[in-house]
């Protein structure tokens, strides 16, 4: 199929697997799926600047799909996410700008080709391993009764950051009930959108990949609210870099709404599916995705450098 505004041919049946799949993992791990979404559009033929557009119009209708049942679930923290998005907006006009930038010197797809291998590579290795003596640390908890709430509140192997952010003295300060936390800088919930922001206006998709994991590790968010209230704040920040892309010609629409066929079913049942998995497997499972995405985009570097 021809898709003239990219001036690509695709075939649909791709596309709609694609969106089913993205749609799953995207539900399950509240993330745009832009680690996978981008290097498989990519690999398809796709410029990386439409790549890199395209991916965030098909998150927004994914993610108002999942957010709706983790809204049921009581997986999403509102008063987190409303926060969230003032930084998330700011970072991805960064990120926008940086791809305007980029297009003049005609060096978009290796810049953010390389800035995407080395994200995903860090982000898979630095989950991995964290998941991993989490769950060790779970089992330990699991054999003794009197420490047995612990693992209601997600156990995490790493907290120092989580502590030194929440012990951040800049004010104003804001308690989130609904995640467990007391007190917490206003700055350092903004510091940790913005930086997810500018990931998803540079690198595509709603940038779950650095928010999510960030809440987590950073915020002291448990893994189950981190996800659901990452999939809330997509639908606005996608929506957000849609537009600001669409204006700078980088959307092809259609086949965002190609994939849209798939990732709406696919999203909602991985958003069902997490209520089977405790916060530590959640991110286990999450860890080889964004390596995956890394292997695919440098294959297709590699392949153009030699071609």
């Amino acid at each position: 199929m021809f898709f003239p505004i990219s001036g690509v041919h695709l075939d649909p049946i791709y596309l709609i697997l694609i969106g089913f799949v993205i749609g799953i993992l995207g539900g399950f791990f509240g993330v745009g799926g832009s680690f996978l979404t981008a290097p498989a559009l990519f690999a398809a033929g796709l410029p990386m600047n439409y790549v890199v557009g395209t991916d965030l119009a098909h998150i927004v209708g994914k993610s108002i799909v999942a957010a709706r049942t983790h809204r049921v679930l009581g997986n999403i923290d509102l008063k987190l996410a409303a926060i969230m998005v003032i930084g998330t907006i700011v970072g991805s006009e960064t990120g926008v700008q940086a791809i305007e930038v980029l297009k003049k010197g005609a060096h978009v797809e290796s810049v953010v080709g390389t800035v995407s291998i080395v994200v995903f590579t860090g982000i898979a290795i630095f989950c991995a391993s964290e998941s991993w003596m989490a769950l060790r640390l779970s089992q330990r908890t699991d054999q003794q009764p009197e420490l047995a709430h612990n693992r209601k509140q997600d156990v995490t192997a790493i907290d120092a950051l989580a502590k030194a952010f929440q012990r951040l003295k800049l004010p104003p300060r804001v308690s989130l009930p609904h995640s467990g936390i007391e007190s917490i800088s206003f700055w350092a919930i903004l510091f940790v959108s913005f930086i997810g922001g500018i990931f998803s206006g540079f690198l595509g998709g709603g940038a779950g990949y650095i928010r999510m994991p960030s809440m987590v590790y950073l915020l002291g968010i448990p893994t189950h609210i981190a996800v659901g209230t990452d999939l809330f704040e997509i639908i606005i920040s996608a929506s957000y870099g849609t537009v600001r892309h669409a204006m700078n010609g980088n959307v092809d629409i259609l086949i965002a709404l190609v994939m849209q066929t798939g990732a709406a079913l696919g999203a909602r049942i991985g958003a069902n599916l997490t209520q089977y998995f405790t916060g530590p497997r959640i991110r286990l499972a999450f860890a080889p995705l964004p390596l995956l995405g890394a292997i695919v985009i440098a294959q297709r570097l590699f392949t153009d450098h030699h071609s």
